[in-house]
Parts: structure tokens; sequence; C-alpha cells
């Protein structure tokens, strides 16, 4: 699959569900309407979907959410994606958690084929975890934590950096990662759906401001590492970790963007920060042949716009986009 600006579309992550067990305040707001039943895509079929982009040439694939472990009998969709690793028609099948699962699930995903897991966590500290996840425990994401690294699962750390509240312990965390062996990436907020007036740009961190500080105490060498993603890391050269960047705001990695995102509705985005979508739960529903979604998915490939147009400023206050972060997929 190659779009329209020459880019091979090799990535994709796929949306299981929209629900979360915690409602964090950059993703979503705190009294969330959730998405009936009957529009979510059972497991076979988000199975289907997955089967017919690895088909025409992806190659990783990335389950999200919400938080995809508290989908029911999530591990059956992920142990029948893991026959592409077994076949070799895909390099990679991962997972970004929230972790408050891990400590049920880590050894069934290590089983099914996952090698590396992206976690999210944002702070160190009990009562601002809780702060941040509304309703989440630090110590049972900790917990799951352990239990992945007992798996033998590779483990980086996603943080959003956020202004006036984790911006103290930014340092703090860099050490944190290298004690336990952790890569980590650090992430500017995003402008996706409502959170309440005037939060999003009072949550907004630059991280060119981020690695400035941060170079004053460690040192980071450059690297041509790549997961896939838009992180653009460096190596901490005193913990031996990577450290990335994901900077949608002060500078955008659309120029070699390679991926799309599958919601759990069986919407297509070809962009993060774009409305354009596609419905392949139509043509998938209407018929046994993959063809008509095959057909579905050649057409939105054919339209991926060139990039996104993230903005957040006093001029701009509102979302860029309306949809949540968790309905498109984290």
């Amino acid at each position: 699959m190659i779009d329209p600006f020459g880019r091979h579309i090799t990535y994709l992550r796929v949306s299981v569900t929209d629900r979360c067990d915690f409602r964090c305040v950059y993703c979503m707001a705190e009294d969330m309407a959730f998405l009936p039943k009957a529009e979510v895509l059972t497991l076979e079929e988000l199975d289907r979907a997955a089967g017919a982009f690895v088909r025409m040439g992806v190659r990783k694939l990335r389950l999200t959410g919400g938080e995809p472990l508290v989908r029911r009998n999530v591990m059956s969709l992920i142990r029948a994606l893991g026959r592409h690793l077994t076949t070799g028609d895909l390099d990679e099948l991962t997972i970004t958690t929230n972790g408050s699962q891990l400590g049920r699930y880590a050894g069934e995903l290590k089983a099914a084929g996952m090698r590396r897991i992206n976690v999210s966590l944002d702070t160190l500290d009990p009562a601002k975890f809780t702060a941040i996840t509304r309703w989440g425990k630090l110590d049972q994401v900790l917990d799951g934590l352990r239990a992945a690294k007992d798996a033998g699962l590779e483990i980086k750390i996603n943080t959003v950096a956020l202004k006036g509240v984790n911006d103290d312990e930014l340092d703090r965390l860099v050490a944190w990662c290298g004690e336990r062996g952790f890569d980590q990436t650090l992430i500017e907020v995003m402008p996706m759906g409502e959170i309440g007036e005037g939060a999003r740009l009072e949550q907004y961190l630059p991280l060119s401001v981020v690695r400035a500080k941060l170079k004053s105490k460690w040192t980071l060498d450059e690297t041509d590492y790549r997961t896939g993603g838009p992180a653009r890391y460096y190596v901490v050269r005193e913990t031996g970790r990577r450290l990335g960047f994901i900077t949608p705001l002060t500078h955008n990695f659309c120029e070699s963007c390679n991926r799309v995102r599958l919601t759990c509705t069986g919407t297509l985005y070809m962009c993060l920060g774009q409305q354009d979508a596609a419905d392949l739960r139509a043509p998938l529903r209407a018929s046994e042949s993959d063809a008509p979604m095959e057909e579905a998915i050649r057409e939105a490939i054919a339209r991926k716009p060139k990039g996104h147009d993230f903005v957040i400023d006093r001029r701009h206050p509102a979302p860029a986009v309306p949809r949540h972060m968790s309905v498109t997929g984290g």
C-alpha cells in the first residue's frame, strides 16, 4: 500500500475498544459516553480486518484502546493475530496499555508472540497519578510492570508532558526508567476531543523546552533507531536507555508517516489529526468475501493526507479534531 506521497503504509494501529478503566485528564472527559456494543466490531471482525491489512502489506500491528486489556476475551483476538507472526507475514504484534491489567495478562501476551509493549505512565507520585488518571492506582500499574518484566517483555514507558503537573518529575522518570531497564518516550499533549474549556492550552508543554532542560543533566546521544512509529530517539549515555520524543506540535513527523488507524467501530482514519475516514464495517459485514473491504482500504489509502494541522495557542484553544484520543486509538 502506497499513499499519494509515496509513503509505504506498513503500520496499523487497531483500537479494540473505546472503553477504559482510567479517565486521564488529557485524553477523556470524566463523564464519557461510550459506544453502543452494536456499533463495535466483534473480536472475529477485528481479526478479519487486521488480516486483510496484513495481506496488503502491513508489517507491524499495534493494539490500542481506550484500554485494550479491558475488552472481554481480548486474549482470544491477540492469540489469533499471533498466527501472522508464525507465518512471517507480520514482523511485530504489540500493544499500548495503561498497565492496570498487566499483572493478569503479561504472561499470556508473551506467549501469544508479543516481545515489546508500551505502558503509559506520567508520574511516580501516587496522589498525582490518581489526579491525572482520575480512577487509577499507581501500585496496580507498578505491579503490572513487574509482571511484564518477569514475563520477559521489553517495556517502553510513554509519558505525556503536562505543564504544571509532571514537568518537575521528568528528570526523575528518566532516571527511574534507566534503573529498571525501560526505554521511554515523551509525548506532547494532542488537541483531540473536548476535555474542558482552556484545559488543553494549560496542559501543553513544548518538548523543545523539556529536551533542553534534560540536556543540562543527561547526555543525549543522537541515534537513527526507529520502532516504526513517530518518535525520534536519543540514547541517554548515563543509563544506556533510549529516550524518544513525539512532537506533533513543535515538530510534526508527517513526512515519514507509515501508519493508519482502525477504530473499534471499523472506521479507518488515514491521519490522526484529520477528520477524513473510511467505513470498513459496512463492506466487512455486507460480504463473506474480503474483496469489498480491501477495495475500501485501497481507496482510503489513495486519499491519505500529507499531514495533520495540530495547533495549540490562545487563538486556537478548541480541539483540532472533536473526537477523543480514546476513540481513535491512543
